[in-house]
């Protein structure tokens, strides 16, 4: 658990890389900063607070303080929940220390975070942007987080309405692809956008960030099973094939419809796969982890298209990976879910419970509602006390060198452009 804990970190610095290579030269560091940053911030205020908030006995929509600090929160393996309703769960991990468990679902509070700044990258103020996400972290991520995963929560299978999430599709990919498409409406399209836009200056970079994405997603997915075992092999396997079925359709896709299979094309298809498989990863067998995989690629690969007909500058395509992918994840996941590879889920649709597919509506739902309205309140108060977005001549100067003072690329190799001759 503690390596899964460290490959779901790794994620994290991944991302970093798979965004960095898409924006322009003049803005890799503020890119790759915006989801380093991350493991300082969340690193610190989840075991504050954020852990407490998130997984701490309270009430169905948020957790208590009394973990504040790690306060009670030690290396028992058992018994620290007992008292608290369901009577029968007694702690959340039965075999490993209960600060293994808080520190494995640190990670996912990193990283989720992290996924929002795809949507806003070249233009939104470093601080404003430190800002938002330590309040988001807070206020948006760890009650959905006890909603669906801690004991009691409201959505979540430990006496809650029983919805299936096995690694996060609500409570990571939904939550943080709605973010960011309202993150994208309030602050408004690049100087740049459309008419101006360049193309990715490092694809190396994006498939070295796929690569790591996809190597951390075994922490993330097989790690949820939260200990070694068949649940974990099962989950694993399906991680594994579901990325690969959908990073093959993606490239079909681009083959048939514009006549080449691009490189960009394979990373973002096998990242829409990961993305799907998520929630489902521990409860599918491994063909339904080939058709989750291949039908989440072909409905992002269109709602990628049609991002670019509304005119909303989601900048790398957020929304339509994460927040399209991780709701068709959810709700299929309601239709293929099955109690002979994980006794302690739920049967979908084809083994005989319809009904799921419609607590995963009702699930993915209230994901929506909390991370779009939450995002909104958050990003209105940093608007209106340290402002969002930076100057017009920062921007097209490059976020690095007035964000933080220096330069990706030395300037023989560098993008410099400058105010006066663009």
């Amino acid at each position: 658990m503690l390596i899964c804990a460290a490959l779901v970190l790794l994620m994290t610095p991944g991302l970093a890389f798979f965004y960095g290579g898409f924006v322009r030269s003049r803005n890799i560091l503020n890119t790759l900063m915006m989801s380093f940053v991350l493991m300082a911030i969340v690193g610190v205020t989840w075991i504050l607070w954020g852990y407490s908030l998130a997984f701490a006995p309270g009430n169905p929509f948020i957790g208590g303080l009394e973990w504040f600090g790690l306060n009670g929160v030690g290396l028992e393996t058992t018994d620290y929940l007992k008292g608290t309703n369901p009577a029968e769960i007694v702690s959340y991990a039965p075999t490993i220390p209960h600060q293994a468990f808080m520190i494995y679902q640190a990670m996912f509070a990193i990283i989720t975070p992290a996924l929002i700044s795809g949507a806003i990258a070249e233009r939104m103020n470093f601080t404003a942007y430190s800002l938002f996400v330590l309040l988001w972290s807070t206020f948006v991520y760890s009650p959905l987080a006890h909603m669906v995963w801690a004991k009691g929560g409201f959505l979540g299978l430990a006496g809650g309405m029983g919805a299936l999430d096995f690694a996060g599709g609500t409570v990571v990919h939904i939550s943080s692809g709605v973010s960011a498409l309202v993150a994208a409406m309030y602050l408004g399209p690049r100087r740049t956008y459309p008419d101006r836009l360049s193309p990715p200056h490092n694809v190396p970079f994006i498939l070295l960030g796929a690569g790591l994405l996809w190597f951390g997603w075994f922490g993330f997915n097989a790690g949820s099973a939260l200990a070694s075992g068949g649940l974990a092999t099962a989950a694993f396997v399906a991680t594994n094939t579901a990325a690969a079925a959908a990073a093959l359709t993606w490239l079909i896709l681009e083959k048939v419809l514009r006549g080449k299979p691009t490189a960009v094309g394979a990373a973002t298809g096998a990242v829409a796969g990961l993305v799907g498989i998520t929630p489902a990863a521990g409860f599918v067998t491994p063909l339904a982890a080939i058709l989750i995989g291949g039908i989440t690629s072909f409905v992002c690969f269109y709602a990628v298209s049609f991002k670019h007909k509304v005119n909303i500058d989601d900048a790398l395509d957020t929304f339509p990976v994460h927040g399209v992918g991780g709701t068709i994840g959810a709700i299929i996941t309601g239709v293929f879910a099955t109690t002979t590879v994980n006794s302690a889920g739920k049967n979908g649709l084809l083994f005989g419970n319809p009904g799921q597919v419609v607590t995963q509506i009702i699930a993915v739902a209230i994901a929506y509602i909390i991370a779009g309205v939450g995002t909104w309140i958050i990003l209105k108060i940093l608007d209106v006390t340290v402002g969002l977005r930076v100057k017009e001549e920062a921007e097209l100067q490059g976020m690095d060198i007035n964000e933080h003072g220096e330069e990706g690329y030395n300037e023989e190799f560098g993008e410099r452009i400058s105010v006066t001759n663009r």
